[in-house]
C-alpha cells in the first residue's frame, strides 16, 4: 500500500511534467499553478488505495495471475480517472486540464503494473530457493489431491509445500506422489493443537464426504486457515455460478453467459450486423467464387448439408460447393482426408482459403448460426460423439459459429474431436464479447489458411 501510494504520487507528478513542460504545452495558453495541481495528490493517494483493494489487488499474488491483476489496475484506474472527472465537474472547475488526468491514467496504470510484476519476481525467486514457505497438510487422498500435489511442484514459485497427508484408506508411511501419509484423519486432534501446519487443504474423495463437516469444525476451532478442494471438477466447471436461493446456496453445474437474455440479445444483433457487413465486403471474392464453382465442374454452385445446431435442432447449412456430385449415402461415409479424389480444384483453393464457409453468412443472418461459435456437426456424427466423448453435447447450448475459439488455436479439419470440445467449452464458458472480438482478430491473422482442409 506504501509503494501505490509512491506510485500514484510519481505518477502525477510525471504528468503533470509531461503535460506542461513539454512540446505539449502551448505556452500562450495559461494554466493553473503547479500547487493547485499538487494540491490533488493526498486525496488521490487515499482514493486510489481504496479502489485498489476494492479490485483485490491486496490479495495474496502466491496463486493469482498476471493477467487478472492487470485487467484490475485498468479498472481502478479507469474508475479512478471517472470519479476525478466527475469531482471537477461538481466543483465546476473548467481550467483544470483534463488532458494531465488522461496522461496520470496511462502512467499510473504502466507503473503501477511494472512495480507490481517487480515485486511478483523478487517473491518468486525468494521462494525457489526456499523461503517465504507456506506447509500444506492435505486431509483425504483422491484425484483432486493428486492434481494439486502436481501443480504446487509445477509452480515451485507459489511457496507451497505439502508436508504431509491424513487418510482413513491409506496405512501411515505410505509414500503418495512423494508424500509420506501421516496417519488417519482422526490425527487431526494432535496435530493441529501443535500450530506448525500453516494451512489445511481439504482434499477428500466424494464418498468420504460425510466427515466434511466434522473436519471443517476442527479446523476452524483451532484457528487454522482451511481450503475445500472438490473432487468433483470433472463434473462442475472451475468457475460454477452461486445462486443464493433464500440463504440456500446453489451451484449451477454449467457457466453459461449465454443463457442470459441481454446477453443472447447483444451477440444476435451483432451476428445480424456483422454477417450484412461481411456479405458487403465479401461480395466480390463470393461473386469470383461462385462462378469458379459453376465453370469447374457440374451441379450446384451452392452446397447445403444438415448440421446439429442450437439445442439439438438441425438446419442446412450453406457452403460453396467445393467437391463432385456424389450419392448422399457416400457423402455420409466421412468427412474429407488428404488428397481426397472428391475434391475438385477450385475445391482445394476454396478449402485451403475457407472462403468455402462465406455462404453461412445467410446462415447467420437467418439465425442458425453466429459469426462465433463451436462449428456444427452432421447428425450421424452427434450420435456417435456424444457416446464416446464426454460433455460433447455441451457445444449445443449456443448457436453454433462461423469461426470459434477451437478453429483459431489450429482445431480444424482431420484434428482431435475430443479437443475441439475442450475448446469449445471454454469458450461457452467464458464468453464476453471482448472474447468474439479477440476471436474474430486471430481468424483474419491466423485462421483463414487452414492446413488441415483436404
Amino acid at each position: 500500500m506504501v509503494l501505490d501510494g509512491a506510485v500514484t504520487g510519481l505518477s502525477y507528478f510525471i504528468a503533470y511534467e509531461i503535460r506542461f513542460n513539454t512540446s505539449l504545452n502551448n505556452p500562450m495558453i495559461p494554466h493553473l499553478p503547479m500547487y493547485m495541481y499538487m494540491e490533488a495528490i493526498p486525496f488521490l493517494i487515499i482514493a486510489y488505495i481504496f479502489l485498489y483493494n476494492q479490485f483485490g489487488l491486496y490479495r495474496s499474488k502466491r496463486l493469482g495471475g498476471r493477467r487478472r491483476e492487470l485487467v484490475n489496475i485498468i479498472y481502478a484506474n479507469l474508475v479512478g480517472f471517472i470519479g476525478f472527472m466527475s469531482v471537477l465537474y461538481i466543483m465546476n472547475q473548467n481550467d483544470f486540464a483534463r488532458s494531465m488526468l488522461v496522461i496520470f491514467m496511462l502512467v499510473n496504470i504502466m507503473l503501477e503494473t511494472l512495480m507490481r510484476n517487480i515485486i511478483r519476481y523478487i517473491l518468486h525467486f525468494i521462494r525457489k530457493k526456499g523461503y517465504n514457505k507456506k506447509y500444506l497438510l492435505l486431509v483425504g487422498y483422491s484425484k483432486s489431491a493428486e492434481e494439486y500435489i502436481r501443480r504446487i511442484r509445477l509452480n515451485p514459485h507459489w511457496g507451497y509445500e505439502v508436508c504431509g497427508i491424513l487418510d482413513d484408506r491409506v496405512p501411515a508411511g505410505t509414500m503418495l506422489r512423494g508424500v509420506k501419509v501421516l496417519g488417519r484423519i482422526a490425527n487431526l486432534d494432535v496435530i493441529l493443537p501443535e500450530n506448525k501446519i500453516v494451512e489445511i487443504a481439504i482434499t477428500l474423495p466424494l464418498d468420504e464426504y460425510s466427515k466434511l463437516e466434522r473436519i471443517v469444525a476442527k479446523c476452524e476451532k483451532s484457528g487454522v486457515h482451511t481450503q475445500f478442494i472438490p473432487d468433483y471438477n470433472r463434473v462442475i466447471p472451475s468457475r460454477p455460478i452461486m445462486e443464493d436461493v433464500e440463504g440456500l446456496p446453489v451451484i449451477n453445474i454449467r457457466n453459461v453467459p449465454l443463457a442470459f437474455t441481454e446477453n443472447r440479445i447483444i451477440k444476435r444483433t451483432i451476428d445480424i450486423a456483422g454477417s450484412i457487413i461481411l456479405m458487403i465486403v465479401f461480395s466480390p471474392i463470393m461473386l469470383a467464387s461462385l462462378i469458379a464453382v459453376k465453370l469447374s465442374s457440374k451441379g450446384p454452385v451452392i452446397y447445403k448439408q444438415e448440421r446439429v445446431g442450437l439445442h439439438n435442432k438441425t438446419f442446412m447449412m450453406y457452403k460453396f460447393r467445393t467437391m463432385e456430385m456424389q450419392k448422399e449415402s457416400e457423402e455420409k461415409k466421412g468427412w474429407t482426408v488428404k488428397d481426397d479424389p472428391r475434391v475438385t480444384s477450385v475445391g482445394k483453393v476454396l478449402r485451403r482459403t475457407s472462403m468455402d464457409e462465406l455462404p453461412q453468412l445467410f446462415n447467420i443472418l437467418k439465425g442458425d448460426m453466429s459469426i462465433v461459435g463451436p462449428r456444427p456437426e452432421r447428425p450421424q456424427f452427434v450420435e456417435k460423439f456424444k457416446e464416446e466423448i464426454p460433455r460433447y453435447m455441451i457445444k449445443h447450448q449456443v448457436r453454433p459459429g462461423l469461426t470459434g475459439w477451437a478453429q483459431v488455436n489450429g482445431l480444424r479439419g482431420d484434428t482431435s474431436i475430443k479437443d475441439r470440445i475442450k475448446y469449445d467449452i471454454y469458450y461457452i464458458e467464458n464468453w464476453s464479447l471482448l472474447f468474439d472480438l479477440r476471436i474474430m482478430l486471430m481468424t483474419v491473422f491466423r485462421g483463414l489458411i487452414n492446413k488441415n482442409a483436404y
